[in-house]
């Protein structure tokens, strides 16, 4: 009987926690991926990581992605305010991204995402 009431318990909280989620505008997970879940946006807030870049140089440091998927990419960081970008009155225009304070804040699930992959390739590319 016991096990019964605490498995009720149980159901109930998971009830609850998910008829919280779905009450909110959105759940804080897909927040989360609907800002970073793209598949470049990680890549490049990786290589933005505690510096300050010019756009050729993201671009050499990605070179698999395209540049205007890379402008289309960074224009959604900067909307969503985790790069700024500073153009500079110079010809050719200088533009440089650096990340911002709440990007920074996902600095350590990079690093952990980045031991995973290590870990990863480890075990399946002998």
């Amino acid at each position: 009987m016991a096990k019964t009431k605490v498995q009720s318990e149980k159901n109930n909280l998971d009830t609850l926690t998910t008829t919280e989620c779905i009450g909110m505008n959105q759940c804080p997970v897909t927040t989360a991926i609907d800002v970073i879940g793209g598949k470049w946006t990680i890549i490049i807030l990786y290589q933005l990581r505690g510096k300050t870049l010019r756009f050729g140089e993201l671009k050499r440091a990605i070179p698999k992605i395209t540049q205007k998927m890379l402008t289309h990419q960074l224009r959604d960081l900067e909307v969503n305010k985790l790069v700024t970008r500073k153009i500079y009155a110079e010809v050719p225009p200088r533009v440089e991204y650096t990340p911002t304070d709440l990007a920074d804040k996902l600095n350590p699930a990079l690093d952990l995402l980045c031991s995973w992959g290590e870990e990863y390739q480890k075990e399946h590319n002998p």
